[in-house]
């Protein structure tokens, strides 16, 4: 797995997540339960992880929406 996009704003993950579904990409949300040791307070990044085979489709899915990339090549 790689990861594609990387942020603090839980509605860019929600967003993102949402169009790779729509797209048939697996989409895989990490560090999800992490605010509970952070307290809270949005400093952790979420990631969200994609197949390897469909980073390519993925990184276009969410260029197209104005979204961030990771730089994962």
């Amino acid at each position: 797995m790689l990861e594609i996009l990387r942020s603090n704003d839980p509605t860019i993950i929600a967003f993102a997540t949402a169009l790779l579904r729509g797209e048939d990409i697996e989409v895989f949300v990490m560090d999800v339960h992490m605010s509970g040791l952070e307290g809270s307070i949005g400093i952790l990044p979420r990631r969200l992880m994609v197949r390897r085979d469909e980073a390519a489709a993925a990184d276009v899915v969410l260029r197209d929406n104005d979204l961030p990339v990771s730089k994962w090549t």
